[in-house]
């Protein structure tokens, strides 16, 4: 994942509440601002601490079925975008036929992703942080927790900021915080909520899936607890991975749906 994060984001101005589409001129509520980097404070790069060589963390033995299925999981980390893959085209077709179901894509690149909470108009730039597998998870997400992808995708809970975080970046930006923060990438995990992860995992296949769409959700709870703008994204997301790490040690908790923030998601 070497070429994961960096490059410019984007910032969205809250305009009005919701993202009505009643016209045919597909008019949004929401302006997408492009900038730099360096202006916006690094804007929504990986918030997570970059390995060091010197690392010594513990590492955990595995079950043969935690192995087998942290391999099958490692297979979809390493699979990046191609556009030019079918499969891929047609995946990202269907997350926007699942965000905006009755408006019709006009292609593959257009200016309507921008509505979505991408950069610019050809996502695929987009999927360097989080690879195919965060296209997947934003499509898990629309189609199995629907009610609370839409609320997140057009900003209706809570008294919003202004400036609000795109949403189709943030969720590559969780993608990649989730991977990091669960050492997958690793033979064995290295860390005792990546050990925790793996035996949800081995019950349910689509565990990784799952625990996207809490942490998701558990963001944007964050987001409005903390009365967050744009240029404290990276505040939030430090602090969703606190209380993520906090929930998954919980002795209570057996399944990711003991999690507390699983209470969050609506369908």
């Amino acid at each position: 994942m070497d070429d994961r994060g960096g490059g410019s984001f984007v910032a969205v101005r809250r305009i009005s509440q919701g993202l009505d589409r009643g016209s045919a001129c597909h008019s949004t509520s929401a302006e997408v601002v492009a900038g730099s980097a360096a202006w916006l404070g690094r804007g929504l790069s990986c918030v997570c601490a970059q390995r060091r060589e010197s690392d010594s963390r513990p590492s955990f033995d595995l079950t043969p079925l935690q192995e087998e299925c942290l391999q099958r999981l490692q297979n979809r980390i390493d699979i990046a975008y191609d556009g030019s893959i079918r499969e891929h085209q047609e995946t990202l077709r269907a997350l926007w036929c699942a965000a905006f179901p009755g408006e019709e894509l006009s292609g593959l690149i257009s200016e309507q992703w921008k509505e979505m909470g991408w950069q610019g108009k050809d996502p695929s730039t987009d999927f360097r942080g989080g690879g195919f597998i965060s296209l997947e998870n934003l499509l898990y997400f629309a189609r199995n927790f629907p009610k609370s992808f839409q609320d997140l995708l057009r900003k209706r809970e809570g008294d919003r900021a202004l400036w609000e975080y795109p949403f189709a970046v943030a969720g590559v930006n969780i993608t990649f915080m989730l991977i990091q923060m669960l050492d997958l990438e690793a033979v064995k995990p290295r860390t005792l909520a990546g050990a925790t992860f793996l035996k949800f995992l081995a019950e349910n296949e689509l565990a990784f899936d799952l625990l996207y769409c809490i942490t998701f959700k558990m963001m944007d709870h964050q987001w409005l607890e903390m009365h967050a703008s744009y240029m404290d994204f990276n505040s939030v997301m430090k602090a969703t991975r606190r209380e993520l790490e906090k929930e998954l040690l919980l002795e209570d908790v057996t399944q990711l749906e003991d999690l507390p923030s699983y209470c969050l998601l609506s369908r």
